[in-house]
């Protein structure tokens, strides 16, 4: 049932896309997904296909990639990529050879990695996972386009990315990110609940630190409708900022499994904000290498609240610390640092 209805919509997009836009002009794009055969980069696929993600008049082609246990469902999924007949692609690569995989990619959405099993530390998991980025760093360096913009989605995801930029040589280090728009867009949406508006009239909030529970959704510069908005104190230490924390374990106890879809969706905004930028007066989150700001450690892929325009982010700077926050934050950096301790002889 669930992949006829993924056809239905997908079929229903192609024949949007063909009616109010006809055929691009634009060159095709290169977009990789890894992990590509999973439960997240199944929910991510169709809609980068449809134009969702680079906008309805820009070309993709697909470069979709697993491992090689995973290449029969891959194959699966191209075939429901083909049935689906979207304008915008103009090709797809499925493949377990990440040299054939990134090969002059523009932009990459890094979403397998090793999951973390039953008993096992995290520090265990880094380990495991700093030698999938260790490779994955040096095929992109080595393949693809010099101006990719990279997300990494498998965690630990801020840690990992130190993993993979340290080892780019030939690519700006600022074009390598991690994703934490899922926790921005989880926070988005509690404080619109509790204040009975739409989450898109939540603005100037933001994720600091390590997407991890040590996270810190900050909002004392909130609006709503574009104005001030406060809320009751109480409220946002004992329940909005453990919620947001704790959402994801949350999830896998009542699915038996991790977020996909919104994961997924997540993944997606943080390259359309990238591309596209963010509106006036407002700021989005993403874990990107820190230059000292806020007192963040240099080089540690850190979230912070950034802008975004033409393609290039900046840190918004002077938000106000309170000791509350601080707090906070001397939490998320430390476990961020011992993090980075942990894989330092990945770093060298």
């Amino acid at each position: 049932m669930q992949k006829y209805l993924q056809k239905a919509i997908c079929n229903q997009l192609t024949r949007a896309s063909i009616a109010h836009f006809g055929q691009s002009q634009k060159p095709p794009v290169r977009v990789a997904i890894t992990g590509a055969a999973g439960q997240i980069g199944y929910s991510l696929i169709f809609r980068v296909a449809s134009g969702e993600m680079l906008g309805p008049d820009q070309p993709v082609i697909l470069h979709l990639i697993d491992l090689p246990f995973a290449m029969a469902a891959l194959n699966g999924v191209v075939m429901e990529i083909q049935d689906c007949a979207f304008p915008l692609v103009q090709g797809i690569v499925a493949t377990d050879n990440q040299a054939v995989g990134f090969k002059d990619v523009n932009y990459a959405l890094l979403v397998g990695a090793k999951p973390r099993g039953p008993g096992m530390e995290r520090g265990d998991l880094l380990k495991d996972n700093g030698k999938i980025f260790t490779e994955t760093g040096k095929y992109i360096n080595d393949n693809a386009s010099r101006d990719i913009k990279v997300v990494v989605v498998g965690n630990p995801c801020n840690t990992n990315c130190l993993i993979l930029a340290n080892q780019i040589k030939d690519i700006p280090k600022e074009n390598f990110t991690a994703m934490t728009r899922l926790d921005h867009n989880r926070a988005q949406h509690q404080l619109a609940d509790k204040l009975g508006v739409h989450s898109t009239d939540i603005r100037k909030i933001a994720i600091f630190g390590n997407h991890s529970p040590t996270m810190v959704p900050y909002i004392d510069q909130m609006t709503a409708k574009n104005h001030k908005a406060t809320v009751d104190q109480q409220w946002v230490t004992q329940t909005f900022i453990p919620t947001v924390q704790q959402r994801g374990a949350e999830i896998i106890k009542a699915r038996k499994l991790s977020s996909a879809a919104s994961a997924g969706n997540a993944a997606m905004n943080h390259i359309t904000t990238w591309v596209n930028g963010t509106a006036e007066g407002d700021y989005t989150s993403m874990a990107i290498p820190s230059d000292g700001s806020y007192g963040v450690p240099k080089g540690l892929i850190f979230s912070f609240p950034v802008t975004v325009k033409n393609g290039k982010y900046s840190i918004v700077q002077g938000l106000p610390i309170s000791p509350f926050y601080q707090g906070l934050l001397d939490k998320t950096i430390k476990e961020l640092v011992d993090e980075r301790s942990a894989v330092d002889h990945l770093l060298k």
